[in-house]
């Protein structure tokens, strides 16, 4: 009599089914396309439970008619709106049947093979959780960005999530495949009614629960970002201050639940999210909003942070999030905020001016003395450095051969000292699509050149005290993914600025830096921007020292006198190139190029509709 091997055994079992939990509410245009897509994924999904939030807009009729030739998909209509996602969810969590589930918004949808590759890892490794690489797909543009990819970037298995703190900053539940039988035997459950940001809770007792959890680098989840959509998704609508309360709330709770579990490690990487992620991301936005909205918002987050004790501040303490907070916390009103904003910008900027205590500690101002000390022992490669630039366009040639230029002047700060004792040496330039990050534009390293002693303050912003010195400039050659301009017969495209006050020392002069800053100058070829046709550019430079380290930051936008003008540059190939420099939200340098009439009409278009709305 022959044994039964295991092979055999699995060869005739049913395949573990999926269960996908759609929900929406008054999403009648995209609704179907995310059951569509669920039900696409093959036969590893063995139900649908499509839960409506008792739409008015005919969406439940959309998915009645679609289950009527659709077994696998089952309706469920909630006879009251419960104004939030979690209701929805726990009502299709408690109807599902299948082994494992999963969860999908009704304006997202799961690319192929989403599930298949879940739901093998999770059988792979006997996981209860498998998740996979969420990208945000911002609409209509179609740019995609990746959710957290440092998690996803390959296969792994993860005994406890302890091991991996950083999985309290994958706060989504809709990237991941769950065990439907350890949700339940853990009652683990979403917050119900009203409560945005809910997955935040959600996955925090999913971690508290200490599950085996299995990693995939594949894409499992689209999550559709329509900005300029009528009525916005409740984690995009951050204009009142209630969003800012509800987040707060949110990561309390989630800090609470994993502290009560006994996971004190995680539960403190919780607090660290919190201030590299979501402060920031807030912070940069308050420029943007009303005076009242600003109180309000401070005194939300001091009172938040007031329960943060020594040991989350001492962690990692030079860290831009920690800083700010810090900032926020010693405060009782709305201060600094220009500044704020460029130090929770990524990469962070501290710009001037630095102050010192009588002591010669470094703090953050005369008025608020924060201390910075722990910038003194953070590894260059990590200071928030503070790179002023303007950028002006320029044409340069004969009628018969007009080459479009744009200078772009640069200036390093130093940062109590550091920047000279590390001894930055050259600077590269290179301008990111803003819709498609992987094609570039780069220029060759340019030399750093040290602004001698007794030449304007480091805090002079946009000052024209700057010498240039000019030099020949490259031709521009422009490439498909990434592109890179090209040296011509020309010997070097761009060149070192003079010093920083006319009639001092030449640039070159070697010693200390006691001035405080390094300056250069790059000759971008708007040639090879506008041959990609009309978008928009972001800058980022990398800073290279002596001893081979590198620094990549993005740069400050200084206003001032001609500066963040658009301009009209004659063109042989397209007529003309309408260039456009500004300060995105966070200050940094950004540089809008529309090339030709079609260039011209599209952006006449842009303006007519910010006037009409």
């Amino acid at each position: 009599m022959n044994a039964e091997t295991e092979t055999d055994r699995d060869a005739r079992k049913p395949p573990a089914g999926v269960a996908v939990v759609v929900i929406g509410y008054d999403d009648a245009a995209h609704v179907t396309d995310a059951v569509r897509s669920a039900l696409a994924q093959g036969p590893a999904v063995r139900e649908v439970v499509a839960v409506d939030d008792c739409s008015t807009d005919g969406s439940a009729g959309l998915l009645d008619r679609l289950a009527a030739s659709e077994p696998r998909l089952r309706v469920i209509r909630r006879r009251a709106n419960s104004g939030g996602c979690g209701t929805p969810r726990n009502t299709g969590l408690d109807a599902v049947t299948s082994p494992y589930v999963m969860f999908l918004d009704s304006d997202d949808v799961l690319p192929p093979g989403a599930v298949d590759a879940l739901l093998e890892a999770a059988e792979g490794a006997h996981a209860e959780v498998a998740g996979g690489l969420c990208v945000r797909r911002e609409l209509p543009s179609g740019r995609e960005v990746p959710w957290e990819p440092r998690l996803y970037a390959l296969h792994a298995v993860v005994p406890r999530p302890a091991r991996r703190p950083r999985l309290v900053h994958d706060t989504l539940c809709v990237n991941k495949l769950y065990r439907t039988g350890f949700l339940r035997a853990h009652g683990i459950r979403f917050p119900e009614g009203r409560f945005p940001y809910e997955d935040v809770v959600f996955t925090a007792r999913v971690l508290a629960a200490a599950p085996r959890i299995a990693l995939v680098p594949d894409r499992v989840y689209v999550w559709h970002v329509r900005r300029s959509a009528g009525r916005l998704s409740i984690s995009l609508d951050r204009s009142g201050v209630e969003n800012w309360r509800a987040r707060t709330e949110a990561c309390r709770q989630a800090y609470e639940v994993l502290l009560g579990a006994g996971q004190k490690e995680l539960a403190r990487a919780v607090r660290a999210k919190f201030l590299d992620h979501d402060l920031r991301m807030y912070v940069r936005e308050l420029g943007l909003r009303d005076a009242a909205y600003r109180r309000a918002w401070w005194e939300l987050t001091r009172a938040h942070l007031a329960e943060y004790d020594a040991d989350d501040w001492a962690r990692n303490p030079a860290a831009p999030g920690r800083l700010v907070g810090r900032v926020v916390l010693a405060s009782p009103e709305p201060c600094d905020l220009p500044r704020l904003r460029e130090l929770a910008a990524r990469p962070a900027r501290l710009c001037p001016p630095y102050a010192r205590a009588a002591d010669g500690t470094p703090v953050w101002s005369d008025a608020l003395p924060v201390s910075l000390e722990p910038l003194r022992a953070r590894p260059v490669r990590a200071l928030p450095l503070a790179v002023d630039a303007e950028l002006r366009p320029c044409a340069r040639g004969t009628r018969l051969r007009l080459r479009l230029r744009l200078r772009l002047r640069l200036r390093l700060h130093e940062l109590y000292g550091r920047v000279a004792q590390a001894g930055p040496e050259s600077v590269e330039a290179e301008w990111l699509h803003r819709d498609d990050g992987g094609v570039v534009v780069r220029d060759t390293a340019v030399p750093l050149a040290p602004c001698p002693s007794g030449s304007e303050p480091a805090s002079t912003a946009g000052s024209e005290a700057v010498a240039l010195a000019q030099g020949p400039e490259p031709a521009g050659r422009a490439g498909s993914r990434a592109v890179a301009l090209a040296r011509g017969a020309e010997p070097a495209g761009a060149v070192a600025l003079g010093p920083c006050a006319r009639g001092a020392e030449p640039a070159g002069t070697a010693g200390s830096v006691r001035g405080g800053a390094w300056s250069a100058e790059v000759a971008v070829d708007l040639a090879a921007l506008s041959a990609l046709g009309a978008g928009t550019w972001d800058l980022r430079l990398r800073i290279r020292f002596r001893d081979g380290v590198s620094r990549d930051v993005s740069a400050h936008a200084l206003r001032g006198a001609g500066l963040l003008r658009r301009s009209a540059v004659p063109s042989v190939r397209h007529g003309v190139v309408l260039v456009q420099p500004y300060a995105t939200h966070s200050g940094a340098l950004a540089l809008r190029v529309a090339p030709g009439v079609r260039g011209v009409l599209s952006v006449a278009r842009a303006r007519l509709r910010r006037l009409l709305h």
